[in-house]
């Protein structure tokens, strides 16, 4: 076989993990440079107290979205690409696999154009070192996603302790320079942001991640392990992201924890935390990127597909398209989270909670009811004033619940129709 990681079915019961190798591969995917950056814009908004809310409340519902699609997964086996296919069609789930491959490879191309520029202006060396560096990351990054889970697995389980550990001493070293809880407290914000705009930062920041992470938790033991391992991911671990950004800000005018090692003196370990949290991203970003790929084109050669990916990667990062494709994968971020909506709908309200065997299903080419609601969430999250990613997911929930009892959607979901 020429992968263990199940790219085209779900994973059998003998190749599933436990939480300490699932939390640690969700945790290396969570901890990402561009969610500091998302909290620094709030450290300077809002007191000390309001901070702490809006990273709670925001955190928790991200967890709980992420949470609820992990528990789907692990029952089912699938991720989110193939469990795409029951609620939009066989046709119909390329829509779904264009849109969470493509925000990937663009995530992709972001990372390793950072870590060149980032590592060039902190250790000195020459400019004209940026390209050669971009190229050799951008297919260096991707060896672990190329083992697969068990390459993720390995990596992570070095690198998130030892992230944690230099946040850590960043924290207490921040702490001491602001004065402790009284020095924070006692901070004055210099910008203003409403608490819903910072809670859709919040819940933006990874919601779009949130969605593939069922890539990994479909590997869980159990669904209890696959929702305490999100939750330990996007509740607790994203949440220390946005807080370290917003308390960089708000202590050194710096959200990117490197850029804050540096200012505290830090220099190796700025150095070590900036390769761990990019790499630890990118392989997880480049692996989502493949499961995608492998559904859009039916094959199973996830290895083959993954480099490809690296290589479109790195071609989008030399070619400097990496800083035109954010507010483009910003608000593809908008188009996600409905893909969430629609699936836990389907699981839940047609399917009872239990999938059919994906290779015995006969499914039709377009699930119109599937369709049709991640439209009307797309749309309501786009034209949301508030909280867009949250109002995409509840009105794609509601919309497909509703469209999937009337008449018609029996002639939607009739293979034969299809």
């Amino acid at each position: 076989m020429e992968n263990s990681d199940y790219p085209l079915s779900e994973v059998p019961k003998s190749d599933r993990r436990g939480l300490l190798s699932t939390s640690v591969v969700l945790l290396g995917f969570t901890f990402f440079t561009a969610t500091m950056w998302a909290g620094g814009s709030l450290g300077n908004a809002f007191s000390f107290g309001e901070l702490m809310l809006v990273i709670l409340f925001g955190n928790l519902l991200l967890g709980a979205y992420a949470a609820a699609l992990a528990c789907i997964a692990c029952k089912s086996g699938l991720n989110s690409v193939l469990m795409g296919r029951f609620c939009f069609g066989e046709i119909g789930s390329k829509l779904s696999d264009f849109v969470l491959g493509f925000t990937q490879i663009g995530w992709y191309a972001w990372g390793t154009a950072t870590i060149a520029i980032v590592l060039v202006k902190t250790t000195g060396l020459p400019e004209s070192l940026e390209i050669p560096l971009m190229i050799l990351f951008g297919f260096a990054f991707c060896v672990t996603a190329m083992i697969g889970y068990r390459g993720l697995d390995w990596l992570s389980r070095v690198a998130v302790p030892a992230m944690m550990l230099f946040i850590l001493v960043s924290l207490y070293t921040g702490m001491i320079d602001v004065g402790g809880v009284a020095g924070l407290v006692d901070t004055t914000p210099s910008e203003s942001m409403s608490f819903a705009a910072a809670i859709t930062v919040v819940i933006g920041t990874f919601i779009s991640g949130g969605t593939q992470a069922t890539n990994w938790s479909r590997f869980a033991r159990t669904p209890r392990i696959a929702v305490l391992a999100t939750l330990a991911a996007f509740f607790v671990g994203n949440g220390l992201m946005v807080l370290t950004g917003a308390l960089g800000a708000l202590i050194y005018q710096q959200a990117d924890i490197v850029d804050v090692m540096l200012a505290q003196g830090f220099v190796v370990l700025a150095v070590l935390m900036l390769f761990l949290n990019i790499w630890t991203t990118q392989d997880n970003t480049i692996y989502n990127f493949a499961v995608a790929g492998c559904n859009l084109l039916r094959t199973d050669k996830r290895r083959l597909v993954t480099v490809g990916g690296a290589a479109i990667g790195t071609v989008l990062a030399v070619g400097g398209m990496y800083n035109m494709l954010i507010p483009f994968l910003v608000l593809l971020g908008t188009f996600i989270p409905p893909i969430g909506g629609v699936i836990m709908a389907d699981f839940w309200v047609n399917h009872k909670g239990q999938y059919p065997a994906l290779a015995d299903s006969e499914l039709p080419a377009f699930n119109w009811t599937g369709l049709s609601a991640y439209a009307l969430g797309s749309a309501a999250a786009y034209f949301s004033p508030v909280l867009p990613p949250l109002v995409g997911v509840v009105v794609a929930v509601i919309a497909y619940s509703v469209l999937v009892k009337m008449p018609l959607a029996n002639a939607a979901l009739d293979p034969a129709e299809g």
